[in-house]
């Protein structure tokens, strides 16, 4: 498969050395993007042969069967919809779109195009959440009924605001509004809500939010950045079979750099599932083991990555999940929190 990389910020480099790079048969055949040394620098680090300054250059040339789009999240829509156009299978950084009418366009015009497809919801690549959705679905734990989510970090909010050497719009973007964030319901939310609603394997049905942005700097302003997006947010969801629970997400947690931690209890035993840069560990407590309120670590076989299931994909021409669809729901979500935030109602999904 030979891949464009499209934006060449540091989740590109990501991708090729934790994706891409590992794949037999996957090729860097091109680079494209508007700020020249962000480009220069990428191709020779991952020695791409060929850089081009727009996506239209890129399909002018198009020696690519496929593309990943790792752009800040405004451009998601209208890249993708230049390769759909250009005929070009699609790999999408999160989220899908900023919003839910934009998500919807992309996913009836790559259906329509008979394109593979995917959204990198990178967690599912954590091998123990695909054992907590087996476990699930074993009836191990009986019918869930009550859910516990976290997604919690502290990189980006807490950094000095005084260091300009350490600020750039590489990060600030996410703090603002204006240059197309959704805060953290947007940036980390939607990997919460796909961590959470994959491992019970229910949809949510309905659900009310809270949001909060706290103060960073006097005035909440570096130059053109705006720091008006959401810094916290709290989720009350009732799930397709009745359950409830609580999402939630926060960039002011002191002492986790970048940690999911899920809990799901059934009427038979509950699971509990933490992850971070540190590792994965899960636990169960189940059966006979209820009475003594025992629990068991679980060892979870490896899993295919993302990046391997959408190069075989490619190859193949089998779609395969989180598709496009998928990530536009969970956006649907992510857009009625927005309003449930403004209205304090609970709204049905």
């Amino acid at each position: 498969m030979r891949l464009l990389v499209v934006g060449t910020g540091n989740m590109a480099g990501l991708q090729v050395e934790r994706g891409w790079s590992k794949i037999e048969g996957v090729t860097l055949a091109g680079a494209v993007d508007p700020v020249s040394a962000n480009l220069e620098a990428f191709a020779a680090t991952y020695g791409v042969p060929r850089t081009f300054g727009t996506l239209e250059a890129a399909i002018a040339w198009g020696e690519f069967d496929a593309a990943t789009v790792v752009a800040s999240d405004a451009w998601h829509h209208p890249l993708v919809m230049q390769l759909i156009a250009a005929n070009k299978a699609v790999f999408c950084e999160k989220p899908l779109a900023t919003n839910y009418p934009l998500a919807m366009e992309m996913v009836e015009a790559v259906e329509a195009a008979g394109l593979i497809n995917m959204v990198n919801l990178t967690y599912r690549n954590v091998a123990e959440l695909h054992a907590a959705r087996e476990l699930v679905a074993s009836g191990a734990l009986g019918e869930v009924r009550h859910v516990e989510a976290s997604y919690l970090q502290h990189w980006l909010a807490q950094r000095d605001f005084t260091d300009e050497a350490g600020l750039d719009g590489r990060w600030l973007w996410r703090l603002s509004k204006g240059h197309g964030s959704n805060g953290t319901l947007g940036d980390i939310g939607i990997h919460i809500l796909d961590f959470t609603t994959f491992a019970i394997n229910q949809p949510i049905r309905s659900m009310n939010c809270r949001l909060q942005t706290f103060q960073k700097v006097p005035g909440d302003r570096i130059g053109e950045y705006v720091f008006d997006a959401n810094d916290s947010f709290i989720i009350s969801a009732e799930f397709a079979n009745g359950a409830i629970g609580t999402i939630h997400s926060s960039r002011w947690a002191s002492g986790h750099s970048n940690d999911q931690k899920l809990r799901i209890y059934g009427n038979k035993g509950g699971l509990e599932l933490s992850h971070g840069h540190w590792g994965s560990l899960l636990k169960v407590c189940a059966g006979e083991d209820v009475g003594t309120s025992t629990w068991r670590e679980i060892t979870a076989e490896p899993v295919k990555t993302n990046y391997e299931r959408f190069a075989e994909a490619v190859r193949t021409g089998r779609q395969d999940d989180p598709d496009f669809r998928h990530a536009a729901g969970l956006q649907r979500v992510l857009d009625l929190a927005l309003v449930a935030d403004l209205d304090r109602n609970e709204h049905r999904v």
